[in-house]
């Protein structure tokens, strides 16, 4: 069983509470991006390169969002090796809703009738692609808590991404993640620093009960998206910064500061712009930049530039993709390989995201780095939050562990099938 659980919940704080293990499940078809642009009759690599993605999961007539959860739930627990006794809390994020009453968390109850197991907490959580987050941050609340009885905490996310005919299409995809949550886990939640921002838009809705297809307004979304982004970092900056104040240290946060950077991906153009957003913020908080040389080099004109003035200025995110391409292709390029080969998955892109982070890195390369984890929802919520690896990288560990159940995740994307017209 991966970690270990006090024998006595209440003799202590738990330690080190996070990520303990994570399984991730896609459907085994896909469509190619090159082809369904073809399809489409639009330009060439308008979504291979404009929106940065190689391929679309999607799921046949055999699958649903039940089947997503209850299969990647029992890929987890079997994997493991662990009894559903030992689970205590499992909540579901998703808003792939096919029954307005019933849970999906009920559903996956049927997995525990053997072991006898009915007392589990938790129940289903919506909002849009943030439920899964919601759902994450429960559990890390719930095993921090009196409430907590010992036993671990099951969060699931999962989502089927569908739209109709149109330029947000291939955007679409499926597939599902549980991770198991608890103490000694090696991937550890930094108490106390999470960056949220919620607010009231309508930049992607579902009014319609009889249609699984959203309503996108797609300028206001990418627009909810960076301003969301901007505003959680700032938290995110201004708490962390307080930390290291009473810790005696006084310096300014910035990326430099993060091992590597995971994001939502509704498409991996959207990240790659992302990260040069934040590195616009560190620009604009550093009160001297050295724009003569280093990563600032160049930039001087844009000193005097308002953040909400700039999340269409084609000037100023050109300069800043620009100055920032270093730092994604080593902090964030690498969590793209499920977003790019499998499309967007709603509530587990950011942790699908995460498992491609943790699939092509070795455990040294991981120990002691600080993830930070960017998601959002719309309508709209999103917090800006970290994880900060644990140091120990042998043989056996935890980490070792985690990044082993997942070394196979590029074989597994590459054996699935491609569906033509």
């Amino acid at each position: 069983m991966p970690g270990s659980l006090p024998v006595n919940a209440e003799s202590c704080w738990p330690k080190d509470v996070g990520i303990v293990a994570l399984e991730i499940y896609f459907p085994s078809q896909y469509v190619d991006q090159t082809e369904l642009e073809k399809y489409d009759g639009v330009d060439a690599g308008k979504y291979t390169i404009g929106l940065g993605q190689a391929r679309m999961g999607f799921c046949s007539d055999r699958e649903d969002i039940n089947s997503l959860c209850l299969t990647v739930v029992q890929k987890l627990m079997e994997r493991n090796n662990l009894s559903y006794d030992c689970i205590g809390r499992l909540e579901v994020g998703t808003e792939t809703i096919i029954d307005k009453s019933k849970s999906v968390k009920t559903v996956l109850m049927q997995l525990f009738e053997e072991s006898g197991n009915t007392d589990v907490e938790g129940i289903d959580t919506t909002n849009a692609c943030y439920g899964g987050t919601a759902a994450l941050f429960n559990a890390i609340n719930w095993i921090e808590s009196s409430s907590w009885d010992g036993r671990y905490a099951l969060v699931v996310a999962g989502d089927i991404a569908v739209y109709a005919s149109g330029n947000a299409r291939p955007t679409g995809g499926a597939g599902a993640v549980a991770m198991l949550v608890g103490p000694n886990a090696p991937l550890i939640f930094e108490r106390g620093l999470r960056g949220t921002h919620m607010q009231h838009a309508y930049d992607f809705y579902k009014p319609d009960m009889v249609s699984e297809y959203p309503v996108v307004d797609g300028k206001l979304s990418i627009q909810c998206y960076l301003s969301a982004l901007d505003r959680c970092y700032t938290v995110y900056r201004n708490k962390i910064h307080a930390q290291w104040q009473k810790e005696g240290m006084d310096r300014h946060f910035t990326l430099n500061d993060f091992g590597f950077m995971i994001f939502h991906s509704p498409y991996c153009k959207l990240v790659q712009k992302s990260v040069a957003r934040l590195l616009l913020n560190d620009f604009l908080s550093d009160q001297n930049p050295e724009t003569a040389t280093g990563i600032f080099s160049g930039l001087e004109a844009f000193r005097d530039i308002k953040l909400e003035d700039t999340y269409f200025d084609r000037d100023v995110e050109k300069a800043f993709m620009k100055a920032s391409t270093e730092l994604f292709n080593q902090k964030t390029k690498a969590s793209l390989l499920v977003s790019n080969q499998n499309g967007n998955m709603y509530t587990p892109s950011v942790y699908g995201c995460l498992a491609s982070l943790l699939a092509q890195y070795t455990p040294e390369q991981l120990a002691g780095q600080r993830i930070s984890v960017f998601s959002y929802g719309s309508g709209f919520a999103a917090t800006l939050y970290s994880i900060r690896v644990t140091q120990d990288a042998t043989p056996g560990s935890a980490l070792d562990k985690i990044t082993a159940s997942l070394s196979d995740l590029k074989t597994r994307l590459d054996s699935r099938k491609c569906v033509a017209r």
